[in-house]
């Protein structure tokens, strides 16, 4: 989906094109997997964090293409609205000092965007949902350039026969709305978490994502505010599923998806092609040596822990795991401190997994329904929630990470081979924001509880902690 396409306008013939090449790359893709081509490489981690772009007010800017241009960096590109850009940091090895690599790196772009920004008279702000965005700004006068932006438009359009989005979050208040285009999901931007593992693990690592998913919720949510509404603590959750809802199947295209894998993650790509129409319908002639039609489909299809094909620097097939759970924000600390948390949590959980698997151990410690549960009520509540563990129902959030995940976390970054200077010093940052209670949303919530709904003021004084670089849980209000 992040790559240009050429038209926005198709065909009958285009879909039916479409999707008989799609079957055919299905199909070749799994049998690389039966054949054992997928790459065996595994723990190397990458990143993208999408950032909004404010005025001296706190408000939407919509100026990406100048943003970009200023910039003048290949690792800053545009998204859906023109007030969003999205920064891509190359992938690292994981072990030793790779997570160090990956916060420097995205330090140094944030600085080169925040430097251009400040030549428009500009901000750059990293935050989940946007306290001052109105309803009104999500229109497609601030779609970004580029065929492949209003050609998902207008195929969502088509999909839903021109109905309006509808949006209705049941919060700590309720929102109703909607929305006659798919800019709603420009409301939501997010650290998406990338992690390449060994094809013949990918199923175990995959269920240990979506197992950890609801922990890591807990910790980075950061989008308590829609529309001037406090609803979930992480209201981008919702907000995405249903900004993209274009019916035509049971399933959603933003969504947990159906639990686990059983044996394969081509169980994923599988399903993709059975249970959702192609949306951009970009045939070429015959399939292609690396599965175009597979992996843009794919993306278009936006599970919160998405399977993806990609390939090594030798050409090697390779299968990553992109997790699209966590917040943007609130600092670069604190989103390196999440990236460690999920990496060493997946590794144990996965670990266990595939132990579970060879008869070893008893089962999992909770089964996909749950993981899926825990996942929406993480979301809902944040650090106030409660989850099931082992067979134990509502077991306060807070007590599992302290007693259970940040323990496993903290050796699943020694099994990475993480130097433990490193690993202290982010999983200390996650240790303290829990013991603290305080994450993003909840320092935006008690901000506004102490000074009132006014959404220019939260976001101007959330933008000065966050250029101070502290991390969240020092924050004061």
């Amino acid at each position: 989906m992040g790559e240009e396409i050429s038209c926005s306008h198709f065909k009958h013939h285009d879909f039916q094109r479409f999707a008989r090449l799609l079957k055919q790359e299905t199909e070749v893709l799994e049998s690389w997997s039966r054949e054992g081509r997928l790459s065996r490489q595994r723990s190397v981690g990458g990143l993208e964090l999408e950032m909004w772009i404010i005025d001296r007010n706190g408000t939407p800017l919509p100026l990406n293409e100048r943003l970009i241009a200023q910039a003048a960096s290949p690792d800053i590109v545009a998204e859906l609205s023109r007030f969003n850009v999205e920064f891509n940091v190359d992938p690292q090895p994981i072990g030793g000092r790779g997570l160090e690599k990956l916060e420097q790196e995205l330090t140094e772009t944030w600085a080169r965007c925040r430097a251009a920004a400040e030549v428009l008279d500009a901000s750059v702000i990293a935050i989940g949902t946007l306290p001052t965005v109105e309803e009104a700004q999500l229109s497609l006068d601030n779609i970004s350039a580029g065929e492949r932006y209003r050609a998902l438009n207008e195929q969502a359009m088509r999909l839903r026969h021109g109905k309006p989005f509808r949006l209705t979050i049941d919060g700590r208040e309720q929102l109703r709305t909607e929305h006659d285009n798919v800019l709603l999901e420009a409301a939501a931007t997010s650290l998406q978490i990338h992690l390449q593992v060994a094809a013949d693990e990918a199923t175990a690592y995959y269920n240990a994502s979506q197992i950890a998913s609801a922990p890591l919720v807990a910790v980075a949510a950061n989008s308590p505010f829609l529309f001037g509404k406090v609803l979930w603590e992480e209201t981008r959750i919702p907000v995405f599923e249903q900004a993209v809802d274009v019916g035509g199947s049971e399933l959603r295209r933003v969504s947990f998806g159906t639990g686990f894998a059983n044996e394969s993650l081509m169980e994923c790509f599988r399903e993709n092609l059975i249970e959702f129409p192609p949306m951009l319908p970009l045939a070429h002639e015959d399939i292609t040596p690396k599965l175009d039609h597979v992996r843009l489909h794919n993306g278009t299809i936006w599970r919160w822990n998405r399977p993806l094909l990609g390939f090594d620097p030798d050409g090697t097939p390779h299968l990553r795991i992109e997790q699209r759970v966590p917040s943007s924000g609130p600092t670069v600390i604190d989103m390196a401190a999440n990236i460690a948390f999920y990496f060493g949590l997946v590794e144990t959980l996965a670990q266990r997994g595939l132990v579970a698997h060879r008869g070893a151990e008893a089962a999992p410690p909770i089964d996909g329904p749950t993981a899926k549960a825990n996942f929406y009520e993480a979301a809902r509540r944040g650090l106030e929630a409660k989850l099931t563990w082992e067979g134990r129902p509502d077991v306060p959030v807070q007590q599992l990470l302290r007693e259970q995940w940040i323990p496993d976390a903290y050796a699943g970054l020694e099994r990475l081979a993480v130097d433990g200077d490193l690993a202290a010093r982010l999983l200390g940052i996650v240790e303290a924001r829990v013991n603290a209670g305080q994450q993003g949303a909840t320092w935006q919530r008690r901000f506004a509880e102490a000074h009132g709904r006014d959404m220019r003021l939260l976001t101007q004084e959330y933008l000065t902690r966050q250029v101070s670089g502290q991390p969240v849980h020092t924050w004061d209000v």
